[in-house]
């Protein structure tokens, strides 16, 4: 078995972390790939350096002097290399790096990030640093150019000896132009490289030891998940429910290959494992977990035998597209449909978008219902017990709670409420007491036991 670790900011903060990380890596074998994000937050009030990298290119394009947030910047990297014992010149690379700040490009800065930690953190680990320029292949237009980062990753396997790190976050085109990911796209690298090695599991290492089936700052001690589909973690993330980037499922979810999302600070927890069918046990939770977000807008269209016209909804939906603004739901009646968007999207041109609808299908009344929030309820054993619709709208009607929308997904492993914003803590927290505990046996386990 081969497996690939991904571990991110946290997880390389300081040099107390890093010992946990080899701890990790060295207790198992199979552990033959690394890859890091850049150092990240020490305390609560300190500074990740990605953050502080995105700020010098800010005095940079501004015209400020940067010298003294550069350094500080090195102090971390030098205070990493004195207390673990590192020989890596960190003082050099580092000097060189300042006198020619000028000179780089912003993505070039701010990947410096992940390419001073990977340094410190291959020498600590005894590992071959592969620089992810080398390997990770853009296209132009920002895509993964997958076949010739599979080749170049498969080389760089034969010419470490089968073991290497990667620095996440970062690659380059053909021609050496660097290109960073989106943020927190040192889990895409992850799975990028996991993918391309054909390794048996992807672990990503993070402060959290998996997913949790409902937001801990909403309901009291929420159980843990343990098993989740792709699917699942997508409709949970979504909502909110994040502790994966979302991007890094798809390239190993194409071939299959499970991701563990695993605790630096708790190794000896099980986490979460996501794979694309979880395996059947004998006892599954009825709902695999709760998320939501607030503030979104619901824009009510009514018009008379809108049924009978042909293409009404779209010639809405294109007053949308023309002003960028992303759909999220599209709740529809015989003579009446309802657009739902973020809030953030539309607070300075919803009154624009109104009137260009008007002017567009010529609607009998468009009713404006802010101040809304969605909650997701996600189960793929939901459609396996009949009525757990209806006792997820018993609970809120019994509890007093309003409900403004309902739809479901087409794979039918979510139910997706709005809900006023007022309402949304509350109604997680009448939701999860509702089912929390609540399981399903599954029809094989029983046929074992007789």
């Amino acid at each position: 078995m081969i497996k690939v670790c991904k571990f991110g900011g946290s997880s390389v903060a300081t040099a107390e972390q890093f010992k946990k990380v080899k701890g990790i890596v060295k207790s198992d074998p199979e552990r033959r790939f690394v890859v890091v994000s850049a150092a990240g937050k020490r305390t609560p009030t300190d500074n990740k350096i990605t953050d502080l990298l995105l700020l010098v290119n800010a005095h940079i394009e501004y015209h400020v002097d940067c010298t003294s947030l550069l350094a500080s910047i090195e102090e971390r990297f030098l205070d990493l290399a004195r207390e673990l014992g590192l020989t890596f010149p960190v003082a050099e690379y580092f000097a060189e790096f300042a006198n020619n700040i000028k000179s780089y490009s912003p993505q070039y800065i701010v990947s410096r990030g992940e390419w001073f930690t990977g340094q410190l953190m291959a020498e600590y680990l005894g590992l071959p640093f592969v620089d992810a320029k080398d390997v990770v292949v853009f296209h132009h237009d920002g895509t993964v150019d997958m076949q010739r980062t599979q080749t170049r990753l498969r080389e760089a396997v034969v010419q470490t000896g089968g073991s290497f790190l990667l620095p996440g976050f970062y690659g380059a085109t053909v021609d050496g132009q660097l290109k960073l990911f989106q943020r927190g796209g040192g889990d895409i690298t992850g799975a990028i490289l996991a993918r391309c090695l054909n390794v048996d599991l992807y672990e990503n290492w993070t402060d959290v030891s998996g997913f949790l089936s409902a937001d801990p700052r909403i309901v009291d001690h929420p159980r843990a998940i343990h098993r989740i589909t792709f699917d699942e973690m997508r409709e949970l993330s979504y909502m909110g429910a994040s502790v994966l980037q979302e991007e890094a499922i798809f390239p190993v979810r194409e071939v299959n290959i499970p991701i563990q999302i695993k605790n630096t600070n708790a190794p000896d927890d099980p986490g979460t494992i996501i794979r694309e069918g979880a395996r059947e046990h004998a006892m599954e939770h009825l709902i695999t977990g709760i998320a939501g977000k607030k503030d979104f807008v619901a824009i009510h269209v009514q018009k008379a035998h809108m049924s009978n016209e042909v293409g009404t909804v779209r010639r809405a939906l294109s007053v949308l597209e023309h002003y960028n603004v992303s759909v999220e739901h599209i709740p529809t009646g015989v003579d009446s449909f309802a657009v739902v968007v973020n809030g953030d999207d539309v607070k300075d041109t919803i009154y624009s978008i109104i009137t260009d609808i008007k002017k567009e299908i010529h609607p009998d009344a468009i009713t404006l219902v802010d101040k809304l929030a969605l909650i997701s309820v996600v189960g793929r054993n939901m459609s396996r017990r009949a009525g757990t619709s209806g006792r997820i709208f018993g609970a809120l009607g019994e509890a007093g709670i309003n409900i403004r929308m309902i739809t479901q997904s087409s794979q039918e492993i979510s139910i997706i409420l709005g809900v006023n914003n007022s309402d949304f803590e509350r109604a997680i927290r009448v939701i999860y007491q509702s089912f929390g505990d609540d399981v399903v046996v599954s029809e094989n386990a029983n046929r074992v036991q007789k």
